[in-house]
């Protein structure tokens, strides 16, 4: 027993977040929440005046951050908040779809009445935040959401799969939302999808999820087709 508890103490790690860890948090809301935009410079010295810790710890949330996705380093440009190309936001929307569909269908299967609870305050606060125009408050209240929609799967697989994905698929939520006629197509979408999961309809609940990840595909595709044109239209002329 001495051994045992002498080897537990040696190997015990204190659940304490790691400056780097910290600093990677508040980098990620930042670009999660619109303030980091995609495509822009991250400087090391700003950033550093921003969150008052050093370079190292800079360099080492960025890295972080890269590895899911959410940054990306550009030869002689330096990291940069990552875009999404049309290919990969159509790889991106392929994915989400099948997992997402998946997750619906466990819910609804499931029906985990803290899980069916958890979605549906979610929902009732993304309609709040609609109504007012706060697109910050409806960004917070969709990732709860899906949250509570991926974790009420109960799959941890699905889970590790899907959650890089909507880190990624949020670059492209925050201008999306902002579409009057995506807006409120969006807000009949998710809440068929609560209505099946909270009426134990795993078919329904699957297809709702699937025509919802559909139908924000063709939103997102069409938005990046657009800016794309913009861009190009800008270096010809």
């Amino acid at each position: 027993m001495e051994k045992r508890a002498e080897l537990q103490s040696t190997l015990r790690i204190e659940d304490v977040p790691t400056v780097r860890a910290m600093v990677a948090q508040k980098l990620r809301e930042a670009i999660m929440s619109g303030t980091l935009k995609p495509g822009q410079r991250l400087v090391e010295r700003d950033l550093c005046e921003m969150t008052g810790v050093s370079r190292p710890s800079i360099r080492e949330a960025l890295r972080a951050l890269e590895a899911d996705g959410l940054v990306t380093t550009v030869p002689h440009r330096g990291p940069v908040v990552s875009t999404i190309s049309l290919e990969e936001a159509k790889q991106l929307y392929a994915a989400r779809a099948l997992l997402e569909g998946f997750a619906g269908r466990e819910c609804a299967r499931l029906r985990d009445p803290d899980v069916v609870r958890r979605i549906g305050e979610a929902l009732a606060r993304l309609k709040a935040a609609f109504a007012k125009s706060d697109m910050t408050a409806a960004l917070e209240a969709k990732t709860d959401f899906y949250a509570a929609l991926i974790g009420g799967c109960q799959n941890a697989f699905v889970e590790r799969m899907l959650r890089p994905l909507h880190d990624r698929i949020t670059l492209l939520r925050i201008t999306s939302m902002s579409q009057p006629k995506r807006i409120n197509k969006s807000l009949r979408e998710v809440t068929a999808i609560w209505r099946a999961i909270q009426s134990g309809d795993p078919d329904l609940a699957e297809q709702c999820c699937v025509d919802h990840v559909k139908a924000a595909a063709v939103a997102a595709l069409s938005m990046i087709e657009r800016s794309s044109a913009a861009k190009k239209a800008d270096a010809d002329e």
